[in-house]
């Protein structure tokens, strides 16, 4: 077998790799001779059928496989001598020439295929630590418990009968039948609904027509269905309700306390506060490690030269595009109603394509060089997470995932990037900073 590299630039290579026709031979009358005790042909006795006849009947089909296993092997032996490492599967290419084809197959021709690829690029990983990092660090202070307990608390309110107007903050019970056009419309009917005045839960615009109106009240509230709402057939359109108050309530008082806690399956207030502080500490804590992550990945982005592996960068950019655009179409929008044209959205995804591709590789060679592993265990844990989410479709999950190489794959790619990170913050020179809530929330660019 005779290696030619037919292409060196930059990261690109091209490979022409020449089977010589004789090789193909010995390799075909091996095969053949192989199926001489398998093959039954009337006329003949079993393995006595002459070579030369199970070659016009098999040969073509023998030689096609011949042909696939040195692709599939020899590919890979080639690029491991050569100490390639590809960034992405090599291309295979071979004669469309029919005519060529055909000798090949029948042994008369050297057999002749291209590999295609770009090498993964030399870098240097910038100094881990030396990379400074601001944590922002929000304290979580007891008002603030305080009030999340409250809000816990809620469904455990008292209410008491109030003989006189609806106002902000009472519970109302009504019946009510929606209309749009004149004609009743599916899931706009309801009785005994119960309702917090000032809540914001219903259609905005029909609280507040509601508001003085007394048990018994009858009243018809006309509203619009927000353009975004959930329901495509009502969105946008103008609705009147029919709606007959039943009850009015006023709220009682709401404390925390051992009995309110109890309500809520716990021993104790001190409980409670303990459980909502750390509910508190974990949000916050969530938003901390994504800014700081951000930090870290924006500095390794940053320090880091390389020359870019273009067929990951354009793979990477179709795949993102093809997300925006199936955004846009389903939200039935266009890049002028994200103020923006085609061209600099194009420009900006192509450079977020890049810095992935980058920071993929980095994090990459991190992992690889610490000995980061995703764990089976850890996996399988990602799994039954997947199947939580999908109440009663828990065996058609675990199936999709053992078919699905691709799938599992997907798991265990964000699996490994938070575990480099971690290890990245373990060596990072990271110092903490208070900052206030607003702060710590504030979305990224």
């Amino acid at each position: 077998m005779q290696v030619d590299e037919t292409l060196n630039e930059g990261l690109a290579r091209e490979l022409t790799i020449t089977v010589p026709k004789k090789d193909m031979e010995v390799q075909l009358l091996e095969r053949l001779n192989s199926l001489k005790g398998q093959v039954k042909i009337d006329g003949f006795r079993q393995g006595k059928v002459p070579l030369s006849y199970i070659r016009k009947l098999h040969g073509k089909q023998a030689m096609a496989e011949i042909v696939n296993e040195i692709i599939s092997k020899r590919s890979g032996e080639v690029l491991k001598e050569r100490g390639d490492k590809p960034a992405q599967q090599p291309k295979v290419s071979m004669t469309d020439d029919e005519k060529e084809a055909e000798e090949i197959l029948a042994g008369n021709r050297d057999f002749e295929f291209k590999l295609v690829y770009e090498i993964l690029p030399e870098f240097d990983v910038p100094d881990l630590e030396k990379l400074k990092i601001e944590r922002p660090v929000v304290e979580v202070k007891d008002k603030d418990v305080e009030e999340q307990a409250l809000k816990a608390a809620e469904n455990t309110r008292s209410w008491d009968e109030k003989k006189g107007k609806a106002a902000k903050n009472d519970r109302i019970t009504m019946d009510y039948l929606g209309k749009v056009d004149g004609e009743a419309f599916e899931g706009g009917e309801d009785k005994d609904a119960k309702l917090v005045l000032g809540s914001g839960t219903f259609i905005p615009g029909f609280e507040d027509q509601l508001a003085g109106l007394k048990s018994g009240d009858k009243k018809t509230v006309k509203v619009s269905f927000p353009k975004d709402y959930g329901a495509e057939h009502l969105a946008g359109k103008k609705a009147e309700f029919d709606v007959t108050l039943t009850l009015v309530e006023k709220p009682g008082k709401l404390e925390i306390n051992d009995e309110t806690a109890k309500l809520l399956g716990l021993e104790s207030a001190d409980k409670l506060r303990e459980v909502i502080r750390g509910q508190i500490e974990s949000q916050y804590g969530s938003f901390t490690r994504a800014k700081v992550k951000r930090q870290i990945l924006d500095q390794l982005n940053d320090k880091t030269k390389m020359e870019m592996p273009t067929k990951m960068v354009e793979q990477e950019f179709e795949n993102i595009w093809g997300q925006v655009t199936q955004e846009l179409e389903r939200n039935k929008k266009t890049f002028k109603d994200e103020d923006t044209t085609e061209a600099k959205a194009r420009k900006e995804y192509q450079e977020l394509a890049a810095r992935r591709v980058r920071l993929g590789l980095v994090l990459a060679t991190i992992g690889e060089e610490q000995k980061i592993e995703i764990t089976e265990e850890e996996l399988q844990t990602a799994i039954y997470e997947q199947m939580r989410q999908y109440p009663g479709q828990e065996q058609q999950i675990m199936e999709y995932f053992q078919k699905t190489p691709d799938a599992v794959a997907g798991l265990r790619a964000p699996l490994y990037e938070e575990k480099v990170v971690d290890y990245i913050m373990g060596v990072a020179n990271i110092k903490d900073k208070s900052v206030t809530l607003e702060e710590l929330t504030k979305e990224e660019e």
